[in-house]
């Protein structure tokens, strides 16, 4: 152990990239642990359905932030994502140099290294208030209403992502005050440097490998994990792709096939909104999931 600069190696890039796999890679090459910034492997219950490592995986390096909460956790955020990993990251710098953080939710991954927003302090029986009002609300009145009293994040924001726009507007509508005007805009300090990795392929690989990713998860029993969670399929946490369209099938609103197709381009379209996420970070140095050697030069010569 050194006493020098502490650093973190993050690995991003759109989903069925190959992640994990050079997470594993980089954990094991420079005696590292590793934290997941995938926001649905957080939840126990969830398995095949958000492509957590296997067994074998999770055996070859120490993993921390999977399976550490339930479904039925209120209120996980990006916020306490960023406070909890910091803690662990403060003890973890006192024996290490070294750690890896792999995901591909962009929010999550930003909380860590640069900070969440800190928004005016409100009333909880206010905010709980316009959250349930809010959770009742379709995605089309959630645009409206976000385009009416934010213009500005609206033109920027993932229009399609339910949980974004409720998370502006919940604090537009507790505090008065727009969400673009409350938002820090600057880096929180932190005791590491981040080394930013991106991962990408051709577009036509990088979907031929969604779609046999989604076609593996039904064959390992996808459809069944889904029955087993559909008691719960109005919480928010199952509210996401490779759940919601198979909850559908089995209230015969799709066809198996229909579901499964379904899946897949819903995957594709997410991978599109990742890439457009992490394509606007300038600190990411992109690479091929192949090019692992490449990769480590480019550390090494940065730690030096």
């Amino acid at each position: 152990m050194s006493s020098g600069t502490k650093y973190l190696i993050v690995v991003a890039g759109p989903t069925a990239v190959g992640k994990t796999s050079l997470a594993i890679e980089l954990a094991k090459h420079y005696r590292a642990e590793i934290i997941s910034a995938d926001s649905r492997q957080f939840y126990r219950e969830m398995n095949i359905g958000t492509a957590k490592p296997s067994d074998a995986e999770l055996a070859e390096v120490l993993h921390h932030f999977i399976n550490n909460i339930s479904i039925h956790t209120k209120n996980y955020s990006a916020g306490k994502y960023e406070h909890e990993v910091i803690e662990f990251l403060d003890e973890y710098f006192k024996s290490k140099d070294i750690a890896v953080l792999v995901g591909g939710s962009g929010l999550f991954i930003n909380a860590v290294c640069s900070g969440f927003d800190n928004f005016e302090n409100t009333d909880f029986k206010q905010q709980l208030t316009a959250r349930t009002f809010l959770n009742g609300k379709d995605l089309s009145w959630l645009q409206q209403e976000l385009e009416r009293t934010d213009p500005e994040y609206y033109a920027e924001v993932d229009k399609k992502n339910p949980v974004r726009l409720i998370r502006a507007l919940e604090v537009i509508f507790t505090t008065g005050k727009k969400y673009s005007e409350q938002r820090i805009g600057k880096k929180a300090e932190r005791n590491f440097t981040p080394i930013k990795i991106g991962l990408n392929l051709e577009r036509e690989t990088l979907y031929q490998r969604i779609n046999q990713r989604v076609d593996n998860m039904m064959n390992a029993g996808l459809l069944e994990e889904a029955k087993e969670l559909y008691t719960f399929k109005k919480l928010h946490t199952l509210n996401t792709v490779g759940y919601t369209e198979l909850f559908d099938y089995i209230e015969d609103k799709l066809t198996l096939e229909q579901a499964i197709e379904l899946i897949k381009q819903n995957t594709r379209n997410y991978a599109k909104r990742q890439l457009t996420w992490f394509k606007k970070d300038k600190g990411i140095f992109w690479y091929g999931p192949e090019e692992k050697e490449e990769i480590i030069k480019y550390i090494d010569a940065t730690i030096e």
